[in-house]
């Protein structure tokens, strides 16, 4: 599942790693906003919070975290079949493993993501992070945008929706 934000673009950022992140783009997002408030606002992430409605996690990314949520946008969830899509919304528990897969305990910026090999998701699964060539991948899903700030955390964009090992199948 893909999401987008805002868009600024950052050029010429080096990550303390070493890895240009020219390619990405950055928002400032905004800091008095929670991560729903923010998805809501940028309005290409209808998919990620009606989702994110669907299985009750409204109040919990409204509260204090912080969280770090790699956001799909509207593109990347139209990838996903539509019947799939469409079941996946009508089985909460499904959902909320989806979901909370997307999301990292604490707020991890751009900067710290690229020095990583994977983090433990909310889930409770970890994620596969790939910087290379000023580009960086979260399970294969390219990073669009980061550091996206919020009220109770951060928001990087990703061009896909990922999945927990136990649902690739």
């Amino acid at each position: 599942m893909k999401g987008t934000l805002l868009l600024i673009v950052a050029l010429g950022v080096v990550s303390p790693a070493g890895v240009a992140l020219s390619g990405l783009i950055q928002d400032t997002g905004s800091p008095n906003k929670d991560i729903v408030d923010t998805a809501i606002g940028a309005g290409q992430f209808k998919t990620l919070v009606k989702a994110v409605q669907a299985a009750e996690l409204v109040d919990t990314l409204k509260g204090k975290g912080p969280f770090t949520v790699f956001a799909p946008t509207d593109e990347a969830f139209a990838k996903v079949p539509r019947e799939k899509l469409e079941a996946l919304l009508k089985d909460k528990r499904a959902l909320t493993a989806v979901l909370t897969y997307h999301v990292v305990p604490g707020k991890v910026m751009a900067a710290d993501v690229v020095k990583l090999e994977s983090a433990k998701t909310v889930q409770g699964q970890p994620i596969a992070i790939v910087a290379k060539d000023g580009k960086v991948t979260i399970n294969g899903a390219n990073v669009l945008k980061t550091d996206i700030i919020c009220q109770n955390g951060v928001i990087h964009v990703i061009d896909a929706v990922i999945l927990p090992p136990a649902d690739k199948e």
